[in-house]
């Protein structure tokens, strides 16, 4: 027969587009519509509801960027209504296509009780109102703009820039009947289309489905679709009822929205995305009992219990039936990369803590589908959390090499595995459209092996969530020839069948890199400053008020510390971290970094005296796990006047700094040319090369700009080798000045006596666009891996470009330090507040290879903050020669731990000491459930096994192996008291508990 496909095809979209889909409000009148436009911030509820409104229509303007209208709109339902389903339709001037990114609305009763929330694909609210009575609503709705995140330049993300013109017009404001048979055909014609067009043109089924179609649209007739909807759908009744093959791919569907915390709108305008989600999905769950609906990210929960009381107890009934279900066990959807290890174990806790005390639940997986990679020291983590699953989806955005794998255990770098799943449907905001549950079948990489996959449905980031439409895909495809069988499912639920699926899957070991966004290890440095700071200020509050209070010389701030510790967790997410957020959210970040800063001081500052008692003397206080300068690791010394530093010597233009240990000659262009390790008797700088060694390429990446670096940036590079001043700048330390483009640069190299390193200060005015500038030191080993400090451990990465995975991973992430060696000789990098480095190697003049580490100081990426990281900055880093990974790790700690004097007259012997220095101890404070423990956390750290004795400097009565949320493990251990002695494998981390006598 003649191929009439095409025709058909095209007949079947236009008949959707423009008659079944408008006739499911074919009858409809239109609502009294009166604003109020609220001045600056929003206001509650009580407050909105009291104020003038002013008449307004549909296709009137409202909402200035970041502006918040009130609606309240009112009408009668028309009598001859009678025994129809109604409900008002209000499109806030929606662009249907950006769910998510716009304009969004909450409906709330006249007395205040939240209805759902309004979306560009979800914009009906229910009327109970009956024929002749008065239906009235009030809807919040919030100006966000449309920030176009394929990175065009903007202003609108800082109310300062955004401008106040009106953004939007009122499109719709009705009271509309719903014909539910025209709702039912609707969904029956779409699922039936997106199947039909995913099967191919040798298959029976997609004819069979095409001829169904076309014999519903000769049924339907185009001017009264409701009243022939019925009988277009019984011509589709057989096509439907066709069960799946008997080896359909599985998917388990998991309501989800995925919401940022903030991106490319403020936190505050987070808080009312997941009120306005919660609100619909917990609207939908009374409608539609079967479904289940995981939300993620305990913070977010928590913003509804403080500003939605109202959803929350819709939320918490929801959580106790087994509906609502809380997900992932984190405080926030963090990023893996930068957060140190202590941060990374507290967004379990306090997560896990949440969801505990509020409704009984521990999740049991980790839900991290959009962060940016995932550490190789999650999979111990996430087991000592508790945890034995883990989800993640962005792997499928690698820019060069398809990861192998669906399903699989992932190894860290202690050996903990995890049973991790990749969702093949490349997405965490699905519709269950026919096309993505085909794709998920297609792409499923475990075929053959295991039959199952997730699919996390619901339109994310305000979206609204899942929607009946997406309700009624999956009732289709439960059980549809031709397509997977799609099952309504709890994480647990599919993690569970899919473990038993298949027990026995490949194992992938090490980090999870992603081939992309590799920028967001250096955009917006203030907010990484910030982190590093925060992270090592809490490290020190907990460790001396636990040691104040174990001595009975202050109380434990147990609440204080409790809210600051969420407060830096909050500013880990994923979009904040990484400096991919729009500019109100960095600025508001660098002033809770400074607030946080400022309330730490405070409380160790009091510690610190409370600690060093009365006297005329200095004590020195060293928070770091090792000694240094006489000073023990954890305690403190009463302690003299530092030994001078030898002066600059000048000799030919250059400057020379001799401590005994190293001897480094700078240029009078402020290179250094020289730095011989007077100990190994070596020089450390290739051959005619020279370091410290500040450099600038262009940096305009393809797509998403404060996100990512493309390896073209290295094309072309211009060397900052003019100096302005190069001077003495007092004792063992030498001033560089330069200035370039529209910034500049100042530079203080310092070599303090008996150091085995070089130190460099550096601060710099930047304003430059487009552009990174990095810090480079050749080095004269020849090294095929670097070593890069990560949670509790460091991962290794290949120095060459072997494969297309090892050139992949031409930019990588490192906490505080990053280690080449060769055999018998190491050098250090160590940073207080750098994350971004690369690794090159590099022919040697007189043969070999040699090795060149750089650090990714500043960028100036124009989306989606134009002004990303202009102005101030300074940061620390040194050169470590002679450096094994043992050395690396103590001066990483001491960069980013300084010690601090305080007047005083004793000295404060360390709480907990121990006498492996492989052995770090990463944190002491007392038991979060205040009985007076003392919680030790500690680690090995070289990646070897180690015996070590911990001793406590008062009296203990019990010693118990904690998870990380202390609470006993099963088979953890219980050491003697008297004789606290441990043995590690490579990497463990280990809780202790210890009870005072």
């Amino acid at each position: 027969m003649h191929d009439d496909r095409a025709l058909v095809e095209a007949r079947l979209a236009r008949a959707l587009r423009e008659r079944i889909r408008p006739a499911v409000y074919a009858r409809s009148v239109p609502l009294t519509v009166a604003a109020w436009h609220a001045p600056g911030e929003p206001v509650p509820f009580a407050e909105a509801a009291g104020q003038e409104y002013a008449p307004t229509a549909a296709g009137e303007p409202w909402g200035p960027p970041w502006g918040t209208t009130w609606f309240r709109l009112t009408g009668t339902v028309p009598a001859e209504w009678a025994g129809e389903t109604v409900e008002a339709v209000v499109d806030l001037g929606f662009d249907a296509d950006r769910p998510g990114f716009q304009c969004e609305g909450l409906a709330y009763t006249p007395d205040g009780a939240p209805v759902k929330g309004l979306n560009p694909r979800n914009a009906w609210l229910p009327v109970a109102a009956r024929p002749g009575e008065p239906y009235e609503v009030l809807v919040e709705a919030a100006a966000n703009p449309l920030i176009d995140y394929r990175g065009y330049v903007t202003p609108l993300g800082d109310p300062r820039t955004a401008g106040t013109a009106p953004m939007y017009r009122l499109a719709r404001a009705d009271l509309a009947v719903f014909e539910r048979e025209v709702w039912e055909l609707a969904r029956d014609v779409e699922v039936l289309d997106h199947l039909m067009r995913r099967l191919g043109t040798h298959e029976p089924r997609r004819f069979e489905i095409l001829r169904a179609l076309e014999r519903a649209l000769d049924a339907l007739d185009l001017q009264d679709v409701p009243g022939t909807a019925a009988r277009a759908r019984e011509r589709l009744a057989g096509v439907l009822a066709s069960p799946a093959h008997a080896s359909a791919h599985r998917i388990s569907a998991v309501g989800h929205a995925h919401i940022d915390s903030a991106w490319l709108w403020p936190m505050r305008e987070t808080v009312r995305k997941v009120a306005r989600t919660a609100a619909n999905v917990t609207a939908l769950m009374e409608d539609h009992p079967g479904f289940r609906f995981a939300m993620s990210q305990a913070q977010q929960l928590a913003w509804i219990k403080e500003h939605h009381p109202g959803v929350y107890e819709r939320v918490k009934k929801h959580v106790a039936a087994g509906r609502f279900v809380p997900a992932g066990g984190m405080w926030v959807e963090s990023d893996t990369n930068m957060p140190g290890g202590e941060a990374m174990a507290r967004q379990f806790v306090h997560g896990k803590r949440f969801f505990i005390e509020e409704f009984g639940v521990e999740p049991a997986e980790v839900w991290l589908p959009d962060s940016f990679g995932y550490s190789a020291a999650l999979p111990q983590i996430v087991t000592l959390a508790g945890s034995r699953w883990f989800l993640t989806q962005k792997i499928s955005w690698n820019q060069v090499n398809r990861f192998p794998h669906h399903t699989f255990l992932w190894e860290g770098i202690d050996g903990t595995r995890v049973f991790t799943h990749f969702p093949p449907v490349d997405t965490y905001n699905s519709d269950l459209s026919g096309t993505e549950l085909a794709h998920a079948s297609d792409n499923f990489a475990e075929k053959g092996r295991a039959t199952r996959s997730l699919v996390p449905f619901g339109y994310g980031d305000g979206g609204g969530g899942p929607t009946r439409e997406m309700l009624a895909r999956a009732a289709r495809t439960a059980d549809l020839e031709g397509s997977p069988r799609v099952e309504l499912h709890t994480p647990e639920e599919f993690f569970r069948a899919a473990e038993a699926d298949y027990p026995d899957p490949p194992v992938w070991s090490g980090e999870l890199y992603l081939e992309l966004h590799r920028g967001t290890y250096t955009s917006q440095a203030r907010t990484k400053q910030g982190n590093r700071r925060s992270e090592h200020l809490l490290r020190e509050a907990e460790l001396w008020c636990a040691t104040a209070a174990a001595h009975g010389l202050a109380g434990y701030p147990y609440d204080r510390l409790d809210r600051l510790w969420k407060r830096v967790l909050l500013h880990q997410f994923h979009d904040v971290l990484p400096g991919s957020s729009i500019a109100w959210v960095h600025r508001e970040a660098e002033r809770a970094y400074a607030e946080i800063a400022a309330e730490l001081e405070e409380i160790i500052d009091g510690a610190l005296r409370a600690l060093a008692g009365e006297g005329g003397g200095t004590v020195t206080f060293n928070a770091a796990p090792h000694p240094r300068d006489g000073v023990p690791a954890l305690g403190a010394a009463l302690t003299g006047e530092a030994p001078p530093s030898p002066p600059a010597a000048e000799h030919d233009g250059t400057y020379v700094l001799d401590n005994g240990l190293l001897r480094v000659t700078v240029d009078r262009r402020g290179l250094v040319v020289s730095l011989l390790d007077l100990v190994a008797g070596r020089e450390v700088l290739p051959p005619g090369a020279a370091g410290n060694l500040l450099q600038i390429h262009p940096d305009l990446p393809n797509h998403w700009d404060a996100w990512d670096i493309d390896p073209f940036y290295r094309n072309t590079v211009t060397d900052l080798v003019d100096a302005e001043e190069v001077a003495p700048a007092g004792p063992g330390a030498i001033r560089v000045v330069r200035a370039f483009g529209s910034s500049s640069v100042r530079q203080t190299l310092r070599l303090r006596p008996g150091a085995r390193r070089l130190d460099i200060e550096t601060q710099v005015d930047w304003h430059e666009t487009e552009k990174i500038l990095k810090a480079a030191f050749p080095l004269d080993v020849q090294a095929d891996r670097s070593s890069s400090e990560i949670q509790y451990g460091h991962v290794h990465r290949p120095a060459h470009t072997n494969t297309s995975w090892d050139a992949a991973r031409f930019e990588i992430c490192a906490h505080r330090w990053i280690h080449v060696g060769e055999p018998g000789y190491g050098v250090a990098v160590v940073n207080d507040s750098t994350y971004g480095h690369d690794v090159t190697r590099q022919p040697r003049t007189g043969g070999g290879t040699a090795t060149t580490v750089r650090l990714s100081l500043l960028r100036a990426p124009r989306f989606p903050d134009p002004e990303t990281d202009q102005g101030l900055h300074r940061f620390g880093y040194a050169l470590v020669p002679g450096a094994a990974i043992g050395d690396a790790v103590r001066e990483g700690y001491h960069a980013n731990l300084p010690p601090r004097a305080v007047p005083g007259g004793r000295a404060v012997p360390p709480l907990v000491a121990v006498d492996d220095p492989a052995v770090v101890v990463e944190a002491v404070k007392l038991a979060d459930d205040r009985s007076g423990d003392i919680v030790v956390r500690l680690y090995e750290s070289l990646g070897g096994r180690a015996a070590a004795r911990l001793t406590c400097h008062l009296p203990v009565s019990g010693v118990q192996e904690c998870d990380l949320l202390e609470r006993p493990l099963p088979a953890g251990r219980t050491p003697d008291p008297g004789e606290i002695t441990l043995a590690l494998r490579p990497f463990e981390i280990v809780t202790l508990r210890l009870t005072p006598a």
